[in-house]
């Protein structure tokens, strides 16, 4: 369990905040690349951190992250004119670039030197693997925009979505890192029960790797006669990366394709969360098809038909998740339509900011203990004047995930270093 102190100090994340300081040094993905679909269109306003702010693709394509107010009278600027690389208050007509930079000023004389020393307050920005990434710490410590495989995949290789969940990150997180949950929560074939009392087909034997970026960590069960080996990727300070193997197309049988796969849960304030789903095809010849993509979004029980305008699942904490308690007694271990959709369930339902300190963790939650561990040396460490782990880390660029299953236990070794090296 956590104190209460260390709770606080991990689930505030607004500007000032220990953690809201240790985010501020990482590149976030913000939002998705569809979202600003074309130049000089509509700025989209979002919320980062606790902070209001507008984005928007200029007339060259620039992406620029603004704060969501003028500067001169606080007018909105998401109801600005988006026009000649440039963000045009609609108020007054005071225009600002991607950088901040405010290019014009309408309501002063023109022989003016006034806009040379008004700025919006702005942020750097990035796109890459279908994002749209902010950096919102001191610019002179910006890392390198991210290098994972899944930012250099082909878009043709390549799947991503976004959601919002009404709870603090950190549930959202450590429920993705839970690799113990899943034989249980998203069993759908319950039969007897019978199988809860089989620890080593529920439970899986982990081991937690520290690495420079984050950890690595693998669970492994026996089931039916072979060894189920998952190892898991958490890189510093929001990301999973996990793997499945899938049939090509909707294929049944060989060939199988490696899909590597993940969230990234970015804090859009102590009690929001903007979760961004990611798949891509681990296999440079073989794109992702798109039809099966969108078929696994809604067995996730995150497709079009199951998401609201604002990025909510319609199954949600005010209607129960529409739970089925027929279901649920005869077929669904939760009667909770969508994998997806349990975990927000269970997640969402803890309360926007869990009591951690009235938690009993047991022997499945050691990577739930070092991801704590790690936030709250990263908290330190930003205290203390330095960088937190993996903030300029290279090595994650060349992992990912593994999801096989393994005839001998010998052989797992040599399964995982095979599997685990980046194709791209």
């Amino acid at each position: 369990m956590l104190s209460k102190e260390d709770n606080e100090r991990l689930t505030r994340v607004g500007p000032g905040t220990p953690m809201g300081n240790v985010f501020r040094r990482y590149w976030l993905p913000a939002l998705l690349s569809s979202e600003l679909p074309k130049a000089d269109g509509a700025p989209v306003r979002f919320r980062l951190l606790g902070e209001d702010l507008v984005a928007f693709r200029d007339t060259n394509g620039a992406i620029g992250v603004v704060d969501a107010f003028c500067p001169h009278r606080r007018a909105p600027m998401f109801l600005g004119r988006n026009e000649k690389c440039g963000l045009r208050c609609v108020y007054h007509g005071w225009k600002f670039d991607v950088t901040g930079k405010c290019l014009e000023m309408p309501t002063e004389p023109k022989d003016s030197t006034y806009k040379d020393r008004i700025r919006i307050k702005s942020y750097l920005a990035w796109e890459g693997g279908g994002m749209i990434w902010a950096y919102m710490g001191p610019k002179e410590d910006a890392p390198p925009p991210p290098d994972m495989e899944l930012t250099r995949v082909p878009q043709t290789h390549r799947f991503v979505s976004r959601t919002v969940q009404d709870c603090n990150y950190l549930q959202a997180l450590e429920g993705g890192l839970d690799s113990a949950h899943a034989t249980i929560l998203h069993n759908v074939t319950i039969g007897d029960l019978s199988w809860l009392d089989d620890f080593e087909r529920t439970t899986p034997k982990l081991d937690v790797k520290l690495t420079d970026y984050g950890f690595s960590y693998s669970g492994i069960r026996k089931l039916d006669g072979r060894h189920w080996v998952r190892v898991y990727q958490y890189i510093m300070p929001v990301t999973q990366v996990r793997a499945r193997c899938v049939p090509v197309r909707g294929e049944t049988a060989p060939p199988r394709v490696p899909i590597v796969a993940g969230h990234y849960w970015v804090p859009i304030d102590d009690v929001t969360v903007s979760v961004i789903n990611f798949s891509y095809s681990a296999d440079p010849t073989i794109p992702l098809d798109h039809d099966f993509a969108m078929a696994a979004e809604a067995g996730y029980g995150r497709g079009p038909d199951d998401v609201l305008p604002d990025g909510r699942l319609k199954r949600n904490l005010q209607n129960g998740f529409q739970i089925d308690r027929d279901l649920q007694a005869r077929e669904s271990f939760t009667g909770i339509v969508g994998i997806n959709t349990q975990d927000v369930a269970v997640q969402e339902g803890m309360g926007p900011i869990v009591d951690r300190s009235e938690e009993h963790l047991g022997s499945t939650d050691r990577a739930i203990v070092q991801l704590r561990r790690l936030l709250l040396d990263a908290t330190r460490a930003v205290e203390a004047g330095g960088k937190p782990r993996g903030a300029d880390s290279a090595s994650y660029r060349t992992i990912r995930a593994v999801d096989q299953y393994v005839a001998s236990e010998t052989d797992i070794p040599a399964v995982i270093d095979r599997e685990i090296a980046a194709r791209f």
